[in-house]
């Protein structure tokens, strides 16, 4: 495990990847190109911009969305955080983090990559700097009931079409369509 298992698998993840837009595939090239001048552009420590791993979790019905009130960003979001040196690959931290973050025990995860974004932020470095944010699909077992951590505020299923004021609707709403499409 390391830098180098991380970065070799965001990469194979991102090539692997057939997004549904040009503007997708635009941040696909993108973020590769990132990776090839960032050899630990997986790991937070590299300030100006690292790679962090999302996960979409749905209940077993497909028909609910487990989302976290961010105490940071204020707003409903998918769970998700930065990648470890423990984490073998990006799927792996992906998969770590919802744990983590639901407290649910036997989430399964499609290992191939839903979506990509990147956005601004002021993280736990302190400083501004850029998520490179790799999304993944995470189902949960039937009758899952999760539980809150200390990284977030609140944290429940909401009806994937009926999301909360303050969610981030145009993301979740995108996530879940892509997982839709691939079922």
């Amino acid at each position: 495990m390391s830098s180098r298992s991380l970065h070799r698998s965001a990469v194979d993840r991102l090539t692997a990847w057939h997004p549904d837009s040009a503007d997708a595939d635009s941040l696909r090239h993108t973020m590769l190109a990132f990776l090839d001048s960032a050899p630990d552009g997986c790991l937070r420590a590299h300030v100006p911009g690292h790679i962090t791993a999302s996960s979409l979790v749905l209940d077993a019905d497909h028909r609910n969305v487990l989302l976290t009130l961010h105490p940071r960003v204020g707003r409903w979001i998918q769970l998700g955080g930065h990648c470890e040196e423990s984490d073998e690959t990006v799927v792996d931290a992906a998969l770590r983090e919802a744990t983590e973050e639901s407290g649910i025990a036997g989430l399964t995860i499609d290992p191939e990559l839903l979506s990509a974004h990147t956005h601004p932020i002021t993280c736990s470095l302190g400083v501004p700097t850029r998520h490179l944010d790799l999304r993944f699909l995470v189902t949960a077992p039937a009758g899952a009931e999760p539980v809150r951590s200390h990284e977030s505020t609140d944290l429940r299923w909401w009806p994937v079409d009926a999301l909360p004021p303050g969610a981030e609707r145009d993301t979740i709403d995108h996530l879940v369509r892509l997982a839709y499409a691939r079922r």
